[in-house]
């Protein structure tokens, strides 16, 4: 089902009007609209990656001008894999915002453009559309950010806006001197023509470096990861769940792109030096994002600079140019992307019960929330790299791709991020389940009916209202009980999903591998 493809698409963004238009008819009904997209989404995204399985890959010449002349669409077991993941996240993350908040129509909407914007990012093979889509992300990114209705969200939107346009820019900077090399900006022509422009060119080079430093601002590696932090405290729950599962997990995957499919590995063999900047740089970022975590007392700061850790080994991985090594920090990116979405949701779980999201806050939660409570210890387990977990499977793939490679820098970056991944959430563990709660702890009666302020109010679940009151267009539905964020409905799926793709590690592998061989053909 190639006409599939541009559906990815443009039925989000047809749909992102429907909340908006169901409003004017039904106030707080948007998330009926985004329900029925999200479903849609997630069915075109289905019949993608049963296509890919069955038929290999599949490409969609958009409005019939083939490459390069027109925007060419591409799926293959790598882009089809994430298309579902950004699927499921998003109808995952409707369903938990109905119950957690936020619930205005416009909620709906920005995330459905969202949706579009990261579709469109791993379906696209143009570099100029691969821009037009991160900004489309970008854009609906600080538009839900600032969703948390606090001085400090909005600030934290401004950040992530005004450093992500400066990583975008950078990023079409490279774009354009890759133009100017060979006169065309479809993927598969620049691997052919870049060989003959010579990789050691320096505007190949140059251009190759900005798209590096521009991917690497929306993928967060330190120390270009400044917006990340403040964008996932200070954003709603429910937004911080998607984004952290999503939005950096687009760049890290556009990125592999860049490597593997433009330059490809022939790349590495000519000028070997630039990816061993690039091994560097994710090097010290998953040291730095694994360090700055362990010292974090606020769980949603801790996810986040756990984010630059891991992210920072994905592209590791890819720098290594190995086979097994890039099989690896795919495995890993699909599999973070899950665990997690996961721990954010978990955390505004503990939080809700709880009254905040402190680590000293969490003391004795474990028997009040036995479920919430378990599924952030699985996913904890899972991020650490416990078998059988997916965890486990991407960090191996990694380190047996450096060592083979004779990459050590990154096996031995690879064990100390684990130590230290350990390290952080055993803390978190044992305050759930070793200590006694507070004489007078508080228990938050509905999940809307905390505070979305920061440091300076009750650290809360959803962040979405201020003491429980609601702005006009969002106000609970009264016609269904929402669930509990502490609920099984939304709590299960992301540690069961997490422990199903690492027993199944292998039948995701053989989904993913035949792109990573053909870039080495």
């Amino acid at each position: 089902m190639t006409d599939a493809l541009p559906l990815l698409v443009v039925v989000p963004i047809v749909l992102a009007l429907a909340p908006v238009a169901v409003g004017r008819v039904r106030p707080n009904a948007g998330w009926i609209a985004g329900v029925a997209a999200a479903a849609a989404h997630l069915g075109l995204s289905a019949s993608v990656l049963w296509t890919v399985l069955s038929a290999g890959r599949v490409s969609y010449a958009v409005g019939g001008y083939p490459p390069p002349f027109g925007i060419e669409l591409v799926a293959d077991g790598v882009s089809a894999t994430l298309a579902v993941l950004v699927s499921v996240v998003t109808l995952g993350t409707v369903v938990y915002a109905h119950a957690a908040g936020p619930r205005s129509n416009a909620f709906y909407s920005e995330l459905l453009i969202l949706t579009a914007g990261l579709s469109g990012m791993v379906v696209t093979a143009d570099l100029f559309n691969l821009y037009v889509f991160l900004e489309i992300s970008g854009l609906a990114t600080y538009a839900l950010v600032a969703t948390g209705r606090s001085p400090a969200a909005a600030l934290a939107g401004l950040k992530y806006l005004l450093v992500g346009t400066i990583g975008a820019s950078l990023y079409l900077l490279g774009v354009g001197y890759l133009y100017i090399s060979t006169g065309t900006l479809n993927m598969a022509d620049l691997a052919g023509l870049l060989p003959e422009v010579g990789y050691d060119s320096p505007v190949l080079l140059t251009g190759f470096g900005l798209l590096v430093v521009g991917l690497g601002v929306k993928t967060a590696l330190f120390p270009l990861h400044t917006w990340q932090p403040d964008a996932y405290a200070e954003s709603p729950t429910s937004v911080t769940a998607y984004i952290s599962a999503l939005v950096s997990t687009a760049a890290a995957y556009a990125l592999f792109r860049v490597i593997y499919t433009v330059f490809t590995p022939a790349f590495d063999a000519a000028v070997p030096t630039a990816l061993d900047v690039l091994v560097v740089l994710a090097s010290v970022s998953v040291v730095a994002g694994s360090v700055l975590a362990v010292l974090q007392s606020d769980l949603k700061r801790m996810l986040a600079y756990s984010s630059v850790a891991q992210f920072g080994l994905v592209v590791a991985g890819f720098a290594v140019v190995n086979q097994t090594a890039a099989l690896g920090g795919l495995v890993h990116l699909v599999g973070h992307g899950v665990m997690k979405a996961g721990l954010f949701v978990a955390v505004g779980g503990l939080a809700t019960v709880a009254g905040g999201r402190t680590v000293d806050d969490l003391a004795g939660i474990a028997d009040r929330a036995p479920i919430v409570s378990a599924a952030f210890a699985v996913l904890a387990f899972a991020l650490v790299g416990v078998p059988p977990a997916v965890g486990f499977a991407g960090k191996w793939h990694i380190v047996l791709g450096a060592v083979e490679a004779g990459r050590w820098i990154v096996a031995g970056v690879a064990v100390v991020s684990t130590l230290l991944t350990l390290a952080y959430f055993a803390r978190v563990l044992e305050r759930l389940y070793f200590r006694d709660a507070p004489a007078a702890a508080g228990v938050a009666e509905r999940p809307d009916a905390a505070t979305a302020a920061d440091t300076d109010a009750a650290l809360t679940a959803d962040g979405s209202g201020s003491g429980g009151a609601a702005a006009a267009d969002d106000k609970p539905v009264a016609a269904v009980p929402p669930v509990p964020p502490q609920s099984p409905v939304v709590l299960v799926p992301p540690p069961g999903a997490a422990v199903v793709l690492g027993v199944f590690a292998t039948d995701l592998i053989a989904v993913l591998e035949p792109v990573v061989e053909v870039s080495f053909q």
